[in-house]
């Protein structure tokens, strides 16, 4: 079992207390519906790549590929930079913690910009392309 398979596992967990706490938890605590909202967003993209992760190692990181290594970094730092920053936000409406979110967002479509171009790359040598 790979290390992402680990912290897919880990995603997965916190996806799910996160999920059950701010459904259960906090809607007594937050301050607007937006907040409650961007909870929620936060868990979405969570548990999104959560599955991505899972898919990946199940699929291609047999071979210890690079390219899907580099893959699986990126939506690790995707899920830190956004779904963090949207957690901590929702808890402490610290509003500068928005100009995180984007940074997250970004690593996001990175990392499916380079499976995208992984698998292009391994469907073309692999000589069905044609």
């Amino acid at each position: 079992m790979s290390k992402f398979t680990a912290i897919a596992g880990i995603f997965g967990f916190l996806g799910v207390a996160l999920g059950a706490f701010g459904a259960h938890g906090l809607e007594e605590h937050l301050s607007s519906n937006d907040h409650l909202e961007t909870w929620q967003t936060a868990t979405l993209y969570l548990f999104v790549h959560t599955i991505g992760l899972l898919a990946v190692t199940g699929f291609g990181l047999q071979n210890e590929d690079q390219g899907l290594h580099l893959v699986c970094w990126f939506w690790i730092g995707g899920v830190v930079l956004f779904s963090g920053s949207l957690y901590i936000l929702a808890l402490t409406n610290i509003s500068k913690l928005g100009m995180i979110t984007p940074f997250g967002g970004l690593c996001f479509l990175i990392g499916w910009f380079l499976l995208c171009k992984n698998a292009f790359n391994s469907w073309k040598s692999s000589g069905e392309g044609a």
